[in-house]
């Protein structure tokens, strides 16, 4: 894998000449039970220093996992749904909060998340809901904080810090992978000049630089060139200027 990191070594210089602070955070999604690549990804976030915010399918998490979870305090537990089941009619893009189905089944589900990874994690875990495939019906956000959650992340920058009152919306950024061709590694100087880019309608504020800057991973699927374009970028936004940020655990 090559990769010209010219483009976005150009623009961090331009923060550290304004005196910019870029936040920065870290989103890994799908995990059920420890894995090697759950091994590997835990090594690298240690070794960074940046934690995982590690989201978890609630009906398929095995108790191993909070035993494993539980041993390391850089992996951060989240709600990712459910089940990870799209209820979407064919020809419609997948979802599992969408309006597909009854509202009380819907918020059935994004409670029965909460309470099960509670029952796993007790306060470990983090009161952040991650909906499958980063798609929600507006309806469904307005019900969440009554579930117990603080923090919706979807993808893409936020429009506002709040997605609804008491519920704080912080989202992800930049997902390396190639999902509609090849779902290996994308183009590595398309994803390095995307970055390029938010960073910079942050810098010329078009762009909410209070949201943390959000890499999304899925250590279940990654190849060779995932891992180190992912370790790469990290790297270079953590010399940036950048603090890591992490989200507040349940109270």
């Amino acid at each position: 894998m090559m990769a010209d990191w010219n483009v976005l070594t150009d623009e961090l210089a331009l923060w550290r000449q304004q005196g910019l602070i870029l936040p920065l955070w870290w989103r890994d999604d799908d995990a059920v039970s420890p894995t090697p690549q759950l091994e590997r990804l835990s090594a690298m976030s240690e070794d960074l220093g940046v934690p995982v915010h590690l989201a978890i399918i609630p009906r398929e998490a095995e108790a191993s996992l909070a035993d494993y979870v539980s041993a390391r305090p850089h992996l951060i537990p989240v709600v990712h749904g459910w089940a990870h089941q799209n209820h979407a009619p064919q020809g419609e893009k997948k979802s599992e909060f969408r309006l597909h189905r009854p509202m009380a089944d819907i918020l059935h589900d994004a409670q029965s998340g909460m309470s099960r990874l509670q029952a796993l994690f007790g306060n470990r875990l983090c009161p952040m809901f991650v909906p499958p495939w980063n798609r929600i019906a507006p309806e469904v956000v307005k019900e969440l904080p009554s579930a117990g959650y603080r923090i919706l992340s979807t993808a893409t920058p936020r429009s506002s810090a709040q997605a609804v009152p008491g519920l704080e919306q912080v989202n992800t950024h930049l997902d390396p992978i190639d999902w509609r061709g090849s779902r290996g590694l994308a183009d590595p100087d398309m994803l390095i000049a995307k970055t390029a880019q938010l960073l910079k309608d942050r810098r010329e504020d078009r762009a909410d630089n209070a949201e943390p800057f959000g890499v999304l991973t899925h250590h279940l699927v990654h190849d060779e060139d995932i891992w180190t374009f992912t370790q790469d970028l990290l790297i270079r936004l953590l010399d940036g200027p950048s603090v890591v940020w992490s989200a507040p655990t349940a109270k």
